[in-house]
């Protein structure tokens, strides 16, 4: 996944497995526009088919002041129903593309993250927030409501009543608040932000590749099945992995004391 200039993305060769892919209209509050949505879409999309050497992406902002503020309410002014929602249905795919992403997702929310910022957020595997920034779903003060899974993905980290609370009202919370209920795994000092998602991302990319991926697979669409459905994917999950060459490789390392070579195979 190198090789491919995107107009609001900045995306950086990968480093031991793992691909920098930083929001890029800084000028915006990162905020999304039609091109972003064009852009995640396409990147996640590639990913997917072919993820080449990357293992884990690391999703932050660049300009140091959000993530992502939501979607470009500027570009929106003035914009028909019909163009509306031709626009949102871009946006959709793109975040839909972003769920069922195989590669493992580290976002590091380096500043506010608010409305479909969040929402971007909330598609990712993990989320480390910066401490000092203020993330909200604040669309019910325009007029809107969440549109991008928010209610889905907000409702099953934190829970019914929580993801009421917040929808709600708007109200924006703090990164402790998000790690007390679920919704962040870690809430960091802002200079120490990206080192501590970049080791999360490092880790998991020096696993072995294919069994990170069932794995996800197997947590994400049991979810949404009964217990049982859910183990009997994870099962059909795990018997993919068993005549693979890295779990025939995890073994030898294992017994020959040594770090196993994952080639993805």
């Amino acid at each position: 996944m190198t090789g491919i200039d995107y107009a609001t993305l900045k995306i950086d060769p990968p480093r031991e497995h793992v691909q920098r892919v930083a929001l890029n209209r800084p000028e915006a509050m990162n905020a999304v526009d039609t091109q972003m949505g064009r852009d995640l879409l396409d990147y996640f999309a590639r990913l997917t088919a072919e993820p080449g050497d990357v293992r884990c992406v690391l999703l932050t902002g660049t300009g140091g002041k959000a993530f992502c503020a939501g979607g470009d309410l500027k570009e929106r002014n003035g914009m028909s129903a019909a163009q509306w929602q031709a626009q949102h249905e871009l946006f959709e795919r793109a975040f839909v593309t972003m769920m069922e992403c195989p590669v493992p997702i580290v976002a590091a929310l380096n500043g506010i993250a608010y409305g479909g910022g969040l929402e971007m957020a909330l598609t990712c595997d993990f989320i480390y927030a910066a401490r000092g920034a203020r993330f909200a779903l604040s669309e019910v003060r325009l007029g809107l409501m969440p549109g991008g899974c928010g209610t889905q993905n907000l409702a099953r980290a934190v829970g019914e009543r929580r993801a009421k609370e917040l929808v709600l009202t708007g109200s924006p919370f703090t990164a402790e608040e998000g790690v007390a209920w679920g919704a962040f795994n870690r809430a960091c000092d802002p200079a120490s932000l990206e080192d501590e998602a970049l080791a999360t991302a490092r880790t998991i990319a020096g696993n072995a590749p294919l069994s990170v991926r069932q794995a996800k697979k197997s947590i994400h669409y049991g979810m949404q099945m009964d217990l049982l459905t859910g183990y009997r994917f994870e099962i059909e999950a795990y018997n993919r992995l068993v005549d693979t060459e890295d779990r025939h490789e995890g073994v030898r390392a294992f017994n020959e004391k040594r770090k196993p070579d994952f080639k993805g195979r």
